[in-house]
């Protein structure tokens, strides 16, 4: 008896489907435009995670060791800094290393490289390149510079300076734009997944009102809650799948054009490529937020004239 009305409540979902043909396309489109919005979220969450990346990348803290500090002592300042949590990762740079950079730099500059020469050895310590775990964390890593624990050997500093000073007020208003880039990208994933399912309700809600009379003749003559509803929520699964293929079918040529454009102004994320190395799980997304939402909407839509 369950397996009959199972067929019968699938039978009646594709029949309402292909009866109603305009409302079914219109429902259709109208879960395409929600789906892409959701689509589009999850989209813009990975180009704001790989901006602020490639952001953080770009900040460091260096440390400048002074000329006479030697490699065993660099080294063992360098492994003093990188056991501590808020570091990602510290780049030793030799004062050999430090020279020929200097050098390349100024490589116009002959009254700078003349006075170099007349120096006769090399005035310049190693640096340490220090990245941390966030830009709010050089603060800390700064104090650990400062104090006791940053030196190499007994009582002895091997720091001439760092420029976390110079650049501190940049890094405080990179790490307010990066906090501020993560809060409004799950701001607006939230609204958008609130407008889609908005939109997605109120169009099947109008489809099901077309249907209401029918579903009060069923109401009257006996037919149980399940057998009524159970066709409508099938309904709102087909629109959900098919309009999920239809966007996923639409994010290619479009992550294909945004890619072309923007790579002409910021060399950041690739999205068509972010788009085929994740398109499984987008895939899933977006079919089961089209399959969930059909559902859903039917089954609260009918619940109104179920009167229950």
């Amino acid at each position: 008896m369950f397996a009959t009305n199972i067929k019968r409540v699938l039978k009646g979902g594709f029949l309402n489907f292909w009866r109603n043909g305009v409302v079914s396309l219109s429902s259709i489109l109208v879960m395409v435009i929600a789906l892409f919005i959701i689509g589009s979220g999850i989209l813009i969450s990975a180009f704001l995670n790989a901006t602020v990346e490639d952001l953080q990348k770009k900040v460091d803290v260096n440390v400048y060791l002074l000329a006479d500090a030697t490699e065993a002592e660099a080294i063992t300042l360098q492994k003093s800094i990188e056991v501590l949590p808020e570091v990602s990762f510290v780049e030793y740079v030799p004062k050999e290393q430090v020279l020929l950079d200097f050098r390349a730099r100024h490589e116009n500059d002959q009254l700078t490289l003349q006075a170099l020469d007349e120096v006769g050895e090399n005035p310049f310590g190693s640096i340490l390149n220090v990245k941390a775990v966030s830009p709010s964390q050089y603060g800390s890593v700064q104090d650990f510079l400062e104090g006791d624990y940053a030196l190499a050997y007994g009582d002895k500093s091997i720091i001439d300076r760092t420029n976390y000073n110079k650049n501190r007020i940049a890094i405080e208003k990179l790490s307010n734009i990066l906090d501020g880039a993560r809060k409004f990208g799950i701001i607006l994933t939230v609204t958008l997944v609130a407008v889609s399912i908005i939109i997605t309700f109120n169009t099947i809600r109008l489809a099901i009102y077309i249907s209401r009379e029918e579903i009060s003749v069923m109401r009257l003559v006996g037919a149980r809650d399940f057998y009524i509803r159970g066709p409508f929520v099938m309904e709102g699964i087909l629109y959900g799948f098919i309009a999920a293929l239809i966007t996923v079918a639409l994010f290619y040529p479009i992550t294909i054009w945004i890619t072309n454009g923007s790579q002409k102004i910021y060399n950041g994320i690739n999205l068509f490529q972010y788009y085929v190395e994740n398109f499984n799980q987008i895939f899933v997304i977006i079919v089961v937020s089209g399959i969930a939402l059909g559902a859903i909407s039917s089954f609260l839509a009918v619940r109104k004239y179920l009167k229950i």
